[in-house]
């Protein structure tokens, strides 16, 4: 049994089958906190007009209201593993939960903008606190493979899921209401979640052991990564408002961040982030595979959205319901056949058929047009995308975790998300970026407004298909299992098969 689920002492002995219901109870409720931070990173697009109309927002302006959540969320996201690490996951969990739900509410009754983006920065804090120890949380309550990965099939699902939905709610609050009731959603949420991860989450041992932020935190190494994700997320969703030298400077600053922090780590006597963790290639690869993957994934809900609304003239309701089959499947597939798949399979070829699917789902929207319609031109690329993620994303995850040590749980957890955020931010940047560039460009030349915007968008998608077929090159060639991999202490050893492999049948 995990120390995330061994109660003190003195608490009475557990039977097997109430450790089991105390298990899955704490799962629900670790979902629970990572949907409500899913769904407010997606369930803003949809509102993003409104919001404008309301509050009076400039085009760059409005770009705010989603930066200013991103650039704390994604800086703050190693931080906050690392001392979840050192003070208690459990702690920093309902911690977050607690700033995530006052924030919100902030940003439900925002009249100005800079109230709403104030309490997005904010929303962005506890989001990072809440999302950064989940997937640590996870592994130590499912230490066996098999329950292990049923689990992380059930929160993919539920995070893959919730990003449609959020676009979904995000237009149907909006239009049946007003853009306020996005985030006062969250309220009861947070709320009840908040209850229940009280009650139902167990200390874990870093909780227990004595370590605290005093004696483990390298308070000048968390300044370091700090700054330089901060503003390396900045540097990437404000890339489109800035000139070329700005943006090459800013990127420069940022990289020397990165270099001083290295220095700081490989010499520190309690480092931030133990470099040793970067010497595992399943760890390392399946960060940088999930990069790309998200980049390609994230840009087409965004632009996805965007050409419902201002090619094919849907209305923000209709726009969200268009998007309701993708949660669907998702949710359908992983909860029924994804931990039966990797196990059958083995993480590795899973990953590796879902990164087709979502190639092939981007493929096609390639050809996109402007007088194109939904059940041919979009629905078929949505499900094909579907199908991919359900696939990846669970093997993705395992993968990223299989070689993380109970020590570095929650660290190994805040560095599966920050490179979540960065692959989003980019993609969204590069995307978008792009898209506009083109559309302008056409404008200029006398073409009229959809068809000028609908090539924009088959810019950004065929973009898209290059950097999820780069994923799947990268993933074919560093996740191959049976290769020499080097341990934690830098020595040759054997290769140890993730968790999710142990499993599958010889």
């Amino acid at each position: 049994m995990s120390s995330s689920t061994t109660s003190p002492a003195s608490a009475p002995v557990q039977s097997p089958a109430q450790r089991t219901y105390s298990r899955w109870a704490a799962l629900v409720v670790l979902c629970a906190g990572a949907l409500m931070t899913i769904l407010d990173g997606n369930i803003v697009t949809v509102a993003m007009p409104a919001i404008q109309r309301d509050l009076g927002f400039s085009g760059p302006g409005l770009a705010w209201v989603v930066n200013a959540y991103l650039i704390p969320f994604g800086g703050l996201l190693l931080l906050v593993g690392r001392l979840g690490d050192l003070v208690g996951r459990k702690r920093m969990f309902t911690a977050g939960l607690a700033v995530f739900t006052v924030a919100s509410v902030l940003c439900g009754v925002a009249t100005s903008q800079e109230v709403l983006v104030v309490a997005r920065a904010l929303q962005g804090v506890g989001g990072a606190m809440t999302s950064a120890v989940v997937l640590g949380m996870l592994v130590a309550l499912f230490p066996e493979p098999r329950e292990q990965a049923r689990a992380i099939a059930v929160f993919s699902a539920v995070g893959a899921a919730g990003g449609a939905l959020g676009t979904f709610l995000g237009g149907a609050l909006t239009q049946a209401l007003n853009w306020h009731w996005i985030f006062l959603i969250n309220l009861p949420v947070g709320v009840v979640a908040l209850v229940a991860a009280l009650r139902i989450l167990a200390p874990d041992r870093s909780a227990d052991s004595g370590t605290g932020p005093g004696e483990g935190a390298d308070y000048l190494g968390a300044a370091l990564i700090t700054g330089a994700l901060m503003l390396t997320v900045y540097v990437i969703v404000g890339a489109g408002e800035r000139g070329t030298g700005g943006t090459l400077a800013l990127a420069a600053v940022a990289v020397a961040l990165f270099a001083a922090f290295t220095a700081r780590q490989a010499r520190a006597a309690r480092p931030l982030l133990r470099l040793r963790l970067f010497r595992s290639r399943v760890l390392t690869g399946a960060n940088a595979v999930q990069i790309l993957m998200i980049a390609g994934m994230y840009g087409f809900q965004y632009i996805g959205a965007l050409y419902l609304q201002r090619v094919l003239g849907y209305g923000e309701l209709l726009t969200g319901t268009a998007f309701l089959p993708a949660p669907v499947v998702i949710g359908i597939l992983m909860l029924g056949l994804s931990a039966r798949t990797i196990a059958r399979f083995g993480a590795y070829r899973v990953l590796l058929a879902g990164l087709v699917l979502i190639t092939a789902g981007t493929a096609l929207l390639t050809r996109a047009p402007a007088d194109g319609s939904y059940a041919v031109d979009f629905l078929p690329a949505m499900l094909l995308l579907a199908l991919g993620f359900a696939a990846a994303m669970p093997a993705v995850t395992g993968l990223a975790m299989s070689d993380a040590r109970e020590e570095d749980a929650g660290l190994a957890s805040g560095l599966f998300n920050t490179t979540q955020v960065v692959g989003g931010s980019l993609g969204l940047a590069i995307l978008t970026t792009l898209a506009a560039a083109r559309t302008d460009d056409l404008l200029a030349g006398g073409r009229s407004l959809v068809p000028a915007t609908a090539d924009g968008y088959r810019l950004a998608f065929t973009v898209a298909t290059g950097v999820t077929a780069a994923a799947l090159v990268l993933a074919a060639g560093v996740l191959r299992p049976g290769r020499v991999r080097t341990d934690a202490n830098g020595s040759g050893a054997r290769p140890r098969a993730t968790q999710a492999e142990a499993n599958a049948p010889r």
